[in-house]
């Protein structure tokens, strides 16, 4: 039953509904690989009775005629979602052990529209990184390899990278993901799928474990454009438990799915051209442009003259949030606690944070105490509100002019584990061109464009206006039939 594991969110969803084959077929064939990939460490926790059970479900479903969304299919849940019964630890130490007693709002639509559960997909710890090495129970390793026999371990992107080698290695068909920086579009890149973040407040918060809240919206990561439209459809929503979730009806955007771009014009930001930019992005951004062109855009050259202040405004905003939300970790009520002998409240709240959280997580925490501080905070995070809010009236006026804009995704190709992990800034750079569009809250996706000269994934971005997931998904259908993107890692776990 290999080829089941072959097989997209559409298909599955319409060969069960046909008849073809049964969801519990699919979900054994599922479960069987993941079981198989140990080397990959994608999954924290298996959870094939979950799975399982949902297939069943659909199985009986078919029969009464009473098919959901998502009925017959399985994915994988970053571990960054609270689910019922099951550990969930933001792959921190500081958490392990915790069991919900409650779903979180995306898990709960997903699994209320048929899908089943395979297990929660290892992360960067707290979301907090570009590369999954910062997960405090391993990194995830990519399911690619450079050619010329060249067996280096790669990076799979993060922060859900888990979720990006999971679905790049067949494990399952599609997995959620989180997006605070640009942590589904650059794993998505990374592994050769794709991946959308959608406008800020479209997917509830509520039970996803936070990092920076102004910044953080839950996306899916999935193997086509098409299979991305349908997984947002069950992941969007309203949910009044969320503050910032929006009250706005859930498009039929798997529907209205159309790669003829005659009439719409692509923004291409000037300054999206970083020095030091590799001569193969670059080529794959100017054949992305041409590819649109031929769908029918007309390319437009646009200026967003503040992107040079996004990341450093990006790595005050994020860490100054994340001190924040992570002081709720402190040993009393759930998760790690350490109490060394002799010791009172606040040597018990600095022994569990020392021992729980890891190097980079403290690193971030650090700097946003720092920046948040009695007279700094006016020096730093006021002034990068500020930043902020010109990079959102950038964006605005470019919007003016174009429907979309078209970016490369990341400015590499996977990198070796272990290549970055000791200059915190080189990994920071990873989120140079995804960052932007989280700060102004836009839907972004980022869609397989070709290989690069050792036969790794790149990506190509696209960028649309608030509320605007359907312009982004339809511009990335277009650059996906162009560009025809079939390539898939060679199996080696």
């Amino acid at each position: 039953m290999s080829e089941l594991t072959n097989l997209g969110v559409a298909e599955i969803r319409d060969g069960v509904k046909a008849g073809d084959f049964s969801a519990r077929e699919v979900a054994e064939a599922h479960v069987e690989a993941v079981a198989a990939a140990k080397a990959l460490n994608a999954f924290l926790v298996e959870t094939p009775d979950h799975v399982l059970a949902a297939a069943d479900a659909a199985d009986q479903a078919r029969a009464a005629g009473t098919l959901k969304p998502l009925s017959g299919v399985p994915i994988g849940m970053k571990d960054l979602f609270c689910t019922v019964g099951v550990q969930t630890t933001a792959a921190s130490h500081i958490l392990e052990g915790f069991t919900p007693t409650y779903e979180s709002g995306v898990s709960q639509r997903l699994f209320d529209a048929g899908a089943g559960m395979l297990g929660k997909l290892n992360m960067d710890q707290f979301a907090m990184g570009s590369s999954n090495e910062t997960s405090a129970f391993g990194n995830v390793i990519s399911p690619w390899r450079r050619g010329g026999g060249d067996n280096a371990a790669l990076a799979p992107g993060g922060s859900s990278g888990g979720s990006s080698a999971a679905i790049a290695a067949r494990l399952c068909p599609a997995a959620t993901g989180t997006d605070t920086g640009g942590s589904i579009r650059q794993p998505a890149a990374f592994t050769g799928i794709s991946g959308i973040k959608p406008t800020y407040g479209r997917c509830s918060r509520w039970g996803t474990v936070a990092f920076a809240s102004s910044l953080d919206q839950a996306g899916p990561m999935a193997r086509s454009v098409r299979d991305c439209a349908i997984m947002l459809e069950a992941m969007a929503g309203l949910d009044p438990r969320d503050a910032t979730s929006l009250d706005a009806p859930v498009p039929a955007w798997e529907q209205g799915l159309n790669a003829d771009l005659k009439g719409k014009k692509v923004g291409i930001p000037r300054e999206y051209r970083v020095e030091s930019m590799p001569a193969e992005i670059d080529a794959l951004w100017k054949r992305g442009a041409e590819w649109l062109q031929d769908a029918g855009a007309e390319i437009v050259d646009v200026s967003l003259p503040h992107t040079k202040y996004a990341l450093p405004a990006y790595y005050i905003i994020a860490p100054a949030e994340a001190s924040s939300n992570l002081a709720r970790y402190d040993g009393v009520r759930y998760g790690q606690r350490e109490l060394p002998d002799g010791a009172n409240l606040q040597e018990m709240y600095a022994a569990t944070r020392a021992a729980g959280f890891g190097p980079e997580v403290k690193r971030r925490i650090m700097i946003g105490t720092y920046v948040l501080s009695a007279g700094f905070y006016d020096a730093y995070y006021t002034q990068a509100q500020r930043v902020r809010a010109l990079i959102s009236r950038d964006f605005d006026e470019a919007f003016a002019k174009v429907d979309v804009l078209l970016t490369p995704t990341a400015p590499s190709a996977a990198f070796a584990l272990g290549d970055k992990s000791d200059d915190p800034l080189a990994m920071y750079l990873n989120d140079v061109f995804t960052v932007p569009s989280s700060l102004a809250g836009l839907p972004a996706m980022s869609v397989p464009g070709g290989l690069d000269d050792a036969g790794l994934p790149l990506g190509l971005q696209i960028i649309g206006r608030a509320m605007d997931e359907q312009g982004v998904l339809n511009a990335g259908l277009a650059l996906e039939q162009h560009a025809g993107f079939t390539a898939r890692p060679d199996r080696w776990w």
